[in-house]
């Protein structure tokens, strides 16, 4: 499933207080940790997150103490005491076998030695593929067995969207969608590659005028020629104030980057119309489509999108798309 499907999923998990654990299965870099940890920040919740290959049994359990005769465990103060939230168990099958040992009894019984979870937190686990060359341990079945499984993968309409969000730069966009299969791929031998994370941090580094090889490795060099032909581009300030009606560019990796960088400029409805007005005239009826799939969500985040819906039925020249675009205005 693509990462908006696993967050849906996760949420009607937690809206319909299913106490279910889920172990999400996916290749590094994708954004697990940060889609269960965006959950419980838009459902009030606690949200702890043990990495797993990082700690040793007695990490879990806690240390045995004598109390009058008897010995107890002393938990670890990491582990939740009261309220609700979701426990998180990243990276568990990089953890070696008796660690998970423990954490079969956690999730099995909710309690590990003198320690119980308290009512109201999830249990959710995640952890990488050994097709996507980690090092990774086999999950005993009766583990396996406890859990529901959720295979993860990375998708570009996601990305863009997260992208755009987070004010991604727009060139880093652009690339993607003309390069989507560099979106993440692994290469041997290499310690920076592609990912949706090392993605974000190239993006960062850009920014700062720094090169981004140490994010993504050696697809870089591909990257820094598709900034060199930017060059060519026109300028979309211009036709997002409805200056100019320059024409739609003919390469297809300067149409990507037209087609995002206007996503990125139209934050309201007065500079989303004439940039649709200046695509539907220009550009073929696919690039209008790109535009309006990743903007129109993002006006209607900002309320802007009922402002543009009027200014559509008031354009002539913009009527005869409605019925395309219905859906994705009305959404």
């Amino acid at each position: 499933m693509s990462p908006s499907a696993l967050k849906n999923y996760l949420t009607k998990l937690v809206e319909q207080q299913l106490s279910l654990s889920a172990m999400i299965w996916g290749p590094p870099g994708i954004g697990k940790s940060s889609i269960v940890r965006q959950i419980a920040e838009d459902h009030q919740l606690e949200f702890v997150d043990l990495r797993l290959s990082q700690l040793a049994p007695t990490d879990l359990r806690g240390l045995p103490v004598p109390q009058e005769g008897i010995t107890r465990w002393a938990p670890p103060e990491f582990l939740p005491q009261s309220g609700r939230g979701i426990l998180f168990l990243d990276e568990i099958n990089m953890a070696p076998p008796a660690l998970q040992g423990v954490a079969q009894q956690l999730i099995l019984d909710r309690a590990v030695g003198s320690y119980r979870v308290p009512d109201g937190w999830f249990i959710w686990a995640a952890g990488n593929r050994k097709e996507d060359k980690a090092s990774v341990y086999d999950m005993p079945a009766p583990l396996a067995n406890r859990f529901i499984h959720l295979d993860v993968e990375p998708e570009l309409a996601d990305f863009r969207a997260y992208g755009y969000r987070s004010n991604l730069h727009e060139l880093v966009l652009g690339f993607l969608s003309f390069r989507p299969d560099l979106l993440h791929k692994i290469i041997p031998h290499e310690r920076a590659w592609p990912s949706p994370r090392s993605w974000e941090m190239a993006s960062q580094l850009f920014n700062a005028g720094l090169k981004i090889a140490p994010a993504v490795g050696p697809v870089a060099a591909e990257f820094n020629a598709y900034v060199a032909i930017m060059r060519d581009l026109p300028d979309l300030d211009t036709i997002t104030e409805g200056k100019s009606q320059p024409a739609f560019p003919t390469e297809t990796s300067l149409k990507y980057a037209v087609v995002t960088g206007l996503v990125r400029r139209c934050t309201t409805a007065a500079k989303a119309l004439p940039a649709l007005s200046w695509l539907a005239e220009h550009a073929t009826a696919e690039w209008v489509q790109l535009f309006a799939t990743d903007l129109f969500p993002l006006l209607r985040e900002k309320k802007q999108l009922p402002a543009l819906q009027k200014q559509i039925l008031a354009n002539e020249q913009l009527r005869s798309f409605l019925n395309d675009y219905t859906r994705l205005l009305m959404g």
